[in-house]
């Protein structure tokens, strides 16, 4: 198994990517502390799960939870190997939508707490000889959708960060890396899209422009690429910001075929 022995934080994860993240690190033989701000879908998951995971409930917009869930980790599985920041905020914003409040709420979830929580961690990676840390970003971080302003910074940011921080690591053996993740179908995105004016079942037929392959990513899918990424199958890649889409972002030019 991938993840034998090892223990996981993974935030936001009581949906979408991060639940399934949970499902299958556990599977791959992890230990991991299931974080969210909802009780009982973090009480539920772990039940179903059993004693390889437990569960933290807190606000990443306030500094001390990023503090709090690092240290509740260690406390309750008493070691810490893996950080997967996947926590986000994907509010909606143009550029006269988004005001100071909104700008910092986004930023605060989306950036600063991927970076407390990394600060948290790093001593104990440092005391058990190396670690590895896995930023959940988004194909958006390249430049973004006009009404994903604020969160495309953010994740803009996040790559940034990880590349600055897997250099400034690497001779401690702490990897970091991040994925870009293109469109993915969590049950957060089927609701918002629907709420957008999207038909019920919308993500069974998305145009191929968008979906070449035929379906968009399922949160399964990308689950397989956060494991992968926070084993040792992956070392000693550091410093990589891996696209994970159906289509290059690069010098895309769709044609009529798609």
């Amino acid at each position: 198994m991938l993840l034998q022995d090892k223990v996981v934080l993974i935030t936001g994860s009581t949906t979408g990517i991060g639940e399934s993240s949970v499902r299958r690190a556990v599977a791959e033989g992890a230990k991991v502390m299931v974080h969210g701000r909802r009780a009982e879908a973090a009480q539920a998951l772990c039940a179903e799960l059993g004693e390889n995971t437990h569960y933290v409930i807190g606000d990443l917009g306030d500094p001390a939870v990023c503090a709090e869930v690092v240290q509740a980790t260690v406390t309750h599985f008493g070691a810490l190997h893996c950080v997967v920041n996947n926590a986000a905020l994907t509010t909606r914003s143009n550029l006269a939508a988004s005001d100071v409040a909104m700008f910092e709420r986004i930023m605060s979830v989306n950036l600063r707490a991927p970076m407390l929580i990394i600060r948290e961690a790093v001593p104990h990676f440092r005391r058990q000889g190396g670690g590895t840390i896995l930023n959940i970003g988004s194909i958006n971080a390249l430049s973004g959708e006009p009404n994903l302003l604020v969160y495309s910074m953010s994740k803009g940011g996040m790559q940034t960060m990880t590349r600055n921080l897997a250099n400034a690591l690497a001779g401690e053996k702490i990897r970091v890396n991040q994925l870009n993740v293109g469109w993915t179908t969590t049950p957060n995105e089927i609701a918002l899209k629907e709420r957008e004016g999207l038909p019920h079942g919308w993500q069974d037929s998305v145009p191929k422009v968008y979906a070449p392959f035929g379906k968009l990513f399922t949160p399964e899918q990308v689950a397989s690429h956060v494991v992968f990424w926070i084993s040792d199958e992956s070392y000693p890649t550091n410093g990589a910001v891996y696209e994970l889409d159906q289509t290059s972002p690069y010098g895309r030019n769709p044609t009529k075929e798609f």
